[in-house]
């Protein structure tokens, strides 16, 4: 495995650490060594939540690494676009909590990760921006997609169409991220928050984020009738006994994720 991107397990979380200096960059190995990354953790019971952040204290990523674009190449950079594409989806499809601690720049494919997450949070002094079209290029990794769902669409155009940088305070004020912490604290604060995330059904959970994930395409029946169903489906697990009897018991439970 690539050791551009480092895991570390705590207890019922995973670590990843984005570790391509200088910048943090994301390149055709970086790239294939999260994929394949996400999929181990996927097939993990023992994992419940997920942890991202970058190596140093400058950069979260400062994107893809524009070298591989230099010589003009389509087919290789379609071939990287899938890349990004393949590892950040399944980012979003992991079945627990994704948590990105932004420590510092998060800039291109770098913010897409983040956006890839299903929480951000972000150090005082971390900026964000999807510089894409400056160079001549535009977001293939789902920030043109992920972008506007968090901040509305004036915000995405601010950003993507006029290459408006934000800071911290700002990422937010208009919903990018969800807490700002002091210089340095971003991933403790994530993994606390993972931790919290690991004291609930992983059963539950996942099922819980897509039917959250699935708000975003499905009608409003749609979605509540697959609440109903998925609701049922829990009793089909060990975690569902546990959880209820756990609480009747007055004890804590202990889940199985299965």
């Amino acid at each position: 495995m690539s050791q551009k991107i480092q895991l570390e397990i705590r207890d019922h979380t995973a670590l990843l650490t984005i570790a391509n200096p200088p910048a943090n960059t994301w390149d055709r190995e970086s790239l294939a060594a999260l994929e394949q990354m996400i999929a181990q953790l996927d097939d993990n019971p023992q994992v419940y939540a997920l942890v991202i952040t970058g190596q140093g204290e400058k950069f979260f990523s400062a994107g893809a690494d524009l070298k591989q674009f230099a010589d003009g190449d389509k087919a290789a950079a379609s071939e990287v676009a899938a890349l990004f594409g393949r590892a950040f989806d399944a980012l979003t499809r992991f079945r627990g909590v994704s948590i990105a601690a932004i420590n510092g720049y998060a800039m291109g494919g770098g913010l897409e990760c983040a956006l890839a997450c299903d929480i951000r949070i972000a150090e005082e002094q971390a900026q964000m921006a999807l510089p894409e079209a400056s160079v001549g290029l535009l977001p293939c990794a789902g920030g043109t997609q992920n972008l506007p769902w968090l901040v509305g669409e004036g915000w995405a155009k601010r950003m993507i169409l006029c290459g408006e940088r934000v800071d911290a305070q700002r990422a937010e004020k208009i919903g990018l991220v969800e807490e700002v912490v002091p210089r340095g604290e971003a991933l403790a604060r994530a993994l606390k928050l993972a931790e919290s995330a690991s004291k609930q059904s992983p059963s539950s959970v996942s099922r819980c984020k897509r039917l959250v994930m699935n708000a975003r395409h499905d009608d409003h029946d749609a979605g509540w009738a697959a609440e109903r169903e998925l609701f049922a489906e829990l009793f089909d697990t060990q975690d569902q006994k546990e959880g209820v009897n756990a609480f009747l018991e007055k004890r804590s439970p202990t889940w199985k994720n299965a």
